[in-house]
């Protein structure tokens, strides 16, 4: 999963299409903020923050962030305050309202649906996000990494202004076991303004699975009602489940999966909920041998994420399609790469992270914080760390030297892909680090002779127009990341 690549832009082209347009919540504060400083040249998100009801967050964003001429080239971004479990109602305040934004823009001006996709793994800023998103009306909320087992009621309660909460998964220290109540995430709605406001729609809720066994269990043991699922295999871009059973790895390092890692499709369809494939369905033919499967259509995400309307920075995007155009691209499943443990896709690009010469060169810094590790202190208290921040931090924190090894600062390099990537206070510019799934070399069938881009409508073409029988609205999930 990546920040804002699948963007306003890229999910209102989707969705205006008749498919399902979905926008990436990650760092979603972060990408306001920054889109700020950067003067909102063309005044999208200051028209979408005029509609936001809570008018308070507004002026609060603009006196802080907003830089009508923009940022001078080669300065610091000033950053969104770091999530915390405490609440930090800055933070929270920015979510709700870049969520707000996001969603708002990619439903303007059509009646197509939109969702929104978030990492579990993100426990600390996820509830402000899904706030943010259901008052723009959003339609759909697609997550994973992880198990999202209490979404769902928070979805409910928050549909009414009423206070949520999600359980911390917090690592404890060795030998200690800890009574009474787990801590929690909260986001009171109320704080921000929210009373007298009328309830909101709730959102069908879509976790995100790579097994069966995690699908019968959330439609189970979830606190609230589940409306379909998306069915992610491992040649999937962003982070992917680790494989099931003992950890093998190929000569290249990368973990290899195996039988136990196909999904029963078969158990899927008796579980009576829609689902979407994910993984490498982005063709025509895989999206009728999902359909022939009994799946209601397919999640595609590489294609899109390289189209005119997706977010990724236009001259990272034209390196890439070089690259593919060329037959040199390659795609490398990094089981080190992401701090949160989980494998990560990673595009093999000049001038990345990918390169270890670039990673080794990069001088560790932890600043916007969204894949820090919530772990228990010697005091009993909640601390943060992150396996990819300067190690010296890490071991002071309790974090063994070993956990360090390889793993790469997802959140600053997935800012750079965007083209908000930060300056840091010794003048260093962060480098990116692009996801994508294994089917990255098959973008090429979208390239017309003669030109080096295409655009999702491009994209939809491609995928819909062989299939033989009508197309129904929603058989595409259109995510770029």
């Amino acid at each position: 999963m990546g920040v804002a690549v699948s963007n306003w832009r890229l999910a209102r082209a989707v969705a205006s299409e008749g498919q399902i347009g979905v926008i990436s919540g990650t760092g979603i504060d972060s990408v306001l903020v920054r889109r700020l400083q950067d003067g909102d040249p063309e005044g999208a998100v200051r028209r979408a923050m005029a509609a936001f009801p809570f008018p308070d967050i507004v002026k609060e964003a603009l006196k802080r962030y907003f830089l009508p001429e923009g940022r001078q080239p080669g300065t610091t971004y000033k950053r969104s305050p770091m999530p915390s479990a405490t609440g930090n109602r800055i933070q929270q305040g920015l979510t709700i309202l870049g969520s707000y934004v996001e969603v708002f823009l990619a439903k303007e001006g059509h009646s197509g649906q939109v969702g929104i996709n978030l990492l579990t793994k993100v426990q600390l800023p996820n509830l402000a996000a899904l706030y943010g998103s259901m008052l723009a009306g959003v339609d759909y909320v697609l997550m994973g990494a992880g198990i999202p087992r209490e979404v769902p009621g928070a979805l409910d309660r928050l549909a009414q202004h009423l206070p949520a909460s999600f359980r911390l998964d917090i690592t404890e220290l060795p030998g200690v076991t800890r009574d009474g109540p787990a801590p929690t995430t909260d986001l009171i709605p109320h704080d921000f303004g929210s009373e007298g406001q009328p309830d909101l729609k709730r959102p069908a809720f879509l976790p995100i699975v790579a097994s069966h066994s995690l699908a019968s269990m959330l439609q189970k043991k979830a606190n609230g009602s589940i409306e379909g699922f998306v069915v992610e295999g491992p040649t999937a871009g962003g982070h992917n489940a680790p494989p099931r059973g003992a950890k093998v790895f190929d000569d290249e390092g990368q973990p290899v999966y195996g039988e136990r890692d196909i999904v029963d499709l078969e158990k899927m369809v008796d579980l009576g909920l829609p689902f979407w494939l994910a993984g490498a369905y982005g063709s025509p033919e895989a999206l009728r041998r999902a359909r022939a499967h009994g799946a209601a259509g397919v999640q595609v995400g590489t294609l899109f994420a390289y189209c005119e309307e997706s977010g990724l920075e236009p001259s990272i995007k034209d390196k890439v399609l070089e690259q593919v155009i060329g037959g040199t691209v390659s795609v490398r499943t990094d089981p080190r790469a992401s701090p949160t443990g989980f494998p990560f896709k990673v595009v093999s690009l000049p001038g990345s992270t990918s390169e270890e010469d670039v990673y080794r060169a990069r001088k560790r810094v932890c600043d916007l914080g969204y894949l820090r590790e919530v772990y228990r202190k010697d005091d009993g208290g909640i601390g943060y760390r992150c396996a990819s921040e300067p190690i010296a931090d890490y071991m002071a924190k309790g974090g063994e030297a070993a956990e360090t090894a390889g793993r790469k600062c997802l959140c600053n390099a997935l800012m750079v892909n965007i083209g908000l990537g930060q300056i840091q206070k010794d003048g260093s510019a962060e480098a990116p680090l692009l996801t994508s799934g294994d089917d990255l070399p098959a973008i090429e069938r979208l390239i017309r002779p003669g030109r080096s881009w295409y655009s999702a409508r491009d994209v939809l073409d491609y995928l819909l127009d062989t299939t033989p029988i009508a197309a129904p609205k929603g058989e595409v999930v259109g995510q770029g990341a």
